[in-house]
C-alpha cells in the first residue's frame, strides 16, 4: 500500500531573519532634522522630554506623530515612551502626520465652579460660532484666575473677566501672547534690602539650627495643602546623605486656588530668597521650579529674573536653578507625581515608602515645598517667629492667604489670621456678599476640601479644624456660593473635574470617579451605593486625588439632603 508522503518544510529560524525595516513607525531624516532645528541642536537630555514637547508644539502648533517618532530616535527612547508622555498631559495636541486638521488658535474657557457662576457656560456655547472653524474653543478645568471669573486663555494670552467682545478682539487681532504685569524686579528688590537675610545665612551670621528653630517656633506649615511643619521637613532632609536636591511646586491646579500666582506676579524675589535660604539649609546642589503651564506671563517674568539672578548671584556657590513647565495635569500637584514630571515622565504618584525626602528627584533626597511656604521664610526670619505665630484667631496661630472667589463683592487673595471664620472673612475682607445673594454654602479647601452649609460658616478656618466636619482647608481656596446655586450642581462640577484629572494609575480612582459621576447624574441618588464607593476610594486609592474625590458627594449627602430628594440631571454649578 502506497502512503502519501508529506514533505517536511525546512525549519526557519525567524529570530535570524532580517526585517526589511524596523518595527513600528518609521522615522524620516527630514523629520529628525526638523526636530533638531527646532530644539536648537542642543545636547539632548532624557529629563527634558516634556520641555522638548513644549518647544515642538509651540513651533508647530501641534505634535505630529512623525515628529514624536523623530524625537524618540534623537533621545534614544522607544516611540512608546515618548508617545505615552505626550498623550498623558492635557495641553499636548498629538495629531496624525500630514493632512491632520490644525487649528490656527485655541481658546480655553474655564468651566470651574466660580467661572460657571460667572457665565462661562454661555461663552462655551456661543464662542465657536463667533470665532469660526479655524479657532478651537475648549472647556477646560480651572486655569488659576478664579477671582477674575470668567477666565479665558486666548492662545497664551490670559484674560480675566472675559466677555465675547474682548475674546473676539484678542483672537482676530492675534493678541495671543502673555502680557506680564508690573512687578518688583531684582534691582528694586535689592534696593529695598532684599536678600540680606540670605546673605546673613551664607556669611555665618545665622546658623542652620537657629533658622530651623525659628521656622519651627513660628508654626509655619506647608501651605500647598498638606500642612507639614516646614522646620521639621528641613531637618529631615538635612539629615539625609548629600547631595540632595530641591523642588518647588507652583502647579496650583486646585479649583479655586490662585494665591501663588498672585504673589508671584507681584514679588517673585521674596519667594526666590526663601527658596535659596531653604537650599542653603539643606545643602541642595540644584533647584527645580515646577510652574503650571497656564501661567505664561509668570513664566516669562521668572525666566528674566532667574537670568538676572544668575548674572548677579546673591550668594556664593548658588545652586543651579531650572524652571520646568507643567503641561496641564492636576495630578502633578502631588509631590511625587511632580518629581516624575520633572524627570520627563508621566505624572504618576509613587508608592510610599520611600518618601521623597529620602529617595526623591533622580533618586536623591529631595526637599519639596509649595511656593507660598517659601515666600514667608525671609519675613519670618527677619521679623521673628512670634511675628507670625501671634497673629492667629480663635486659638489658632499664624497667617493664612485665602483665595476667595464666588458670590462676594471683593474676590481675591486675602491675608488674614489663621482661624478666622468664613463669616468674618466675608465681612472684614471681602466686602460682604454680592447684592441679591445670601450665603448658602462654601468650599473651604477647593475642589477636594468638601462643601459646607452656611450654618457652619463660624468654624475657624485652619489646619485640623475642619476634619470633624468631613472637610479640610487644603490650600485655603474658598469658593462662596449662594441661594442662586446648588450644592448638587457643585458636586457634579467637581466630580467631572476629578474624572478628567485622574491619572488612571489605580482602579479605585480611575473607575471610582467615573462611576461616582454616573451615579450623581441620576435623577435620584443611590446613597448607600455612593457611600460604599466613597469608602473604597478612600481606603484603596494610591494618592490624595482618589482619597479626597468623594468629599463633595459625602458633604452633599450629609449637609444638603433636601437637594438630593429634588435633584434633576440638568442642574449645573
Amino acid at each position: 500500500m502506497n502512503h502519501a508522503i508529506i514533505p517536511i518544510a525546512k525549519a526557519v529560524d525567524f529570530a535570524q531573519q532580517h526585517r526589511r525595516a524596523p518595527k513600528g513607525r518609521q522615522t524620516d531624516p527630514h523629520h529628525i532634522s526638523s526636530v533638531l532645528t527646532i530644539l536648537g541642536h542642543q545636547k539632548l537630555r532624557r529629563d527634558l522630554l516634556i520641555e522638548y514637547l513644549h518647544q515642538l508644539q509651540d513651533h508647530l502648533g501641534c505634535l505630529p506623530k512623525s515628529h514624536l517618532a523623530a524625537l524618540a530616535q534623537c533621545l534614544n527612547l522607544s516611540q512608546t515612551e515618548v508617545f505615552e508622555v505626550a498623550t498623558f498631559y492635557h495641553h499636548f495636541d498629538v495629531v496624525e502626520s500630514g493632512n491632520a486638521i490644525r487649528h490656527a488658535l485655541t481658546v480655553r474657557v474655564c468651566n470651574g465652579p466660580t467661572c460657571c457662576m460667572a457665565g462661562a457656560n454661555s461663552l462655551i456655547d456661543t464662542l465657536p460660532a463667533l470665532l469660526g472653524s479655524t479657532v478651537r474653543v475648549q472647556a477646560v478645568p480651572c486655569i488659576g484666575r478664579c477671582e477674575q471669573a470668567p477666565a479665558v486663555a486666548v492662545g497664551q494670552h490670559e484674560m480675566g473677566w472675559a466677555n465675547h467682545h474682548d475674546i473676539m478682539e484678542a483672537a482676530f487681532g492675534q493678541h495671543t501672547k502673555a502680557l506680564p504685569l508690573p512687578y518688583t524686579n531684582l534691582t528694586a528688590y535689592l534696593a529695598e534690602g532684599g536678600y540680606h537675610v540670605l546673605q546673613e545665612c551664607t556669611a555665618n551670621q545665622r546658623t542652620v539650627e537657629s533658622v530651623i528653630d525659628t521656622l519651627s517656633n513660628s508654626g509655619l506649615r506647608g501651605l500647598g495643602g498638606a500642612g507639614f511643619p516646614a522646620g521639621r521637613k528641613w531637618g529631615i532632609v538635612r539629615d539625609q546623605p548629600t547631595p540632595c536636591l530641591m523642588a518647588v511646586n507652583i502647579d496650583e491646579g486646585e479649583p479655586g486656588t490662585f494665591k501663588d500666582r498672585t504673589y508671584l506676579e507681584n514679588n517673585p524675589h521674596q519667594f526666590l530668597e526663601g527658596m535659596l535660604i531653604a537650599a542653603w539649609a539643606v545643602q541642595a546642589s540644584s533647584i527645580y521650579i515646577y510652574l503650571r503651564d497656564e501661567y505664561h506671563a509668570c513664566r516669562a517674568m521668572l525666566e528674566a529674573e532667574l537670568a538676572a539672578l544668575k548674572a548677579q548671584p546673591p550668594m556664593p556657590n548658588m545652586p543651579s536653578i531650572e524652571l520646568r513647565r507643567g503641561a496641564g495635569a492636576y495630578i502633578c500637584g502631588e509631590e511625587s507625581a511632580m518629581l516624575e514630571s520633572i524627570e520627563g515622565k508621566r505624572g504618576l504618584p509613587r508608592l510610599r515608602p520611600p518618601y521623597v525626602a529620602q529617595v526623591g528627584l533622580f533618586n536623591k533626597p529631595t526637599l519639596v515645598h509649595n511656593f507660598e511656604t517659601l515666600y514667608w521664610v525671609p519675613a519670618i526670619l527677619e521679623k521673628g517667629a512670634t511675628w507670625f505665630s501671634e497673629q492667629g484667631r480663635h486659638g489658632r496661630a499664624g497667617l493664612r492667604s485665602f483665595s476667595v472667589s464666588g458670590r462676594v463683592n471683593k474676590p481675591g487673595v486675602h491675608l488674614a489670621p489663621a482661624g478666622i471664620t468664613l463669616n468674618e472673612l466675608i465681612a472684614e475682607h471681602c466686602g460682604g456678599m454680592q447684592a441679591g445673594h445670601t450665603l448658602y454654602g462654601y468650599l473651604p479647601g477647593g475642589a477636594s476640601g468638601g462643601i459646607l452649609p452656611a450654618v457652619l460658616a463660624n468654624i475657624p478656618l485652619d489646619f485640623d479644624t475642619l476634619q470633624p466636619h468631613g472637610c479640610f482647608i487644603g490650600s485655603a481656596a474658598i469658593v462662596v456660593f449662594s441661594q442662586a446655586d446648588s450644592a448638587v450642581g457643585m458636586a457634579r462640577n467637581l466630580m467631572r473635574f476629578f474624572v478628567h484629572e485622574s491619572c488612571g494609575q489605580c482602579t479605585p480612582c480611575r473607575a471610582g470617579t467615573a462611576k461616582a459621576l454616573e451615579l450623581i447624574n441620576q435623577p435620584q441618588w443611590n446613597v448607600p451605593l455612593l457611600q460604599a464607593l466613597s469608602a473604597v476610594m478612600r481606603d484603596a486609592s494610591i494618592c490624595g486625588l482618589g482619597q479626597a474625590a468623594p468629599n463633595p458627594i459625602d458633604c452633599v449627602i450629609r449637609y444638603f439632603p433636601h437637594e438630593i430628594e429634588h435633584t434633576t440631571c440638568g442642574e449645573q454649578a
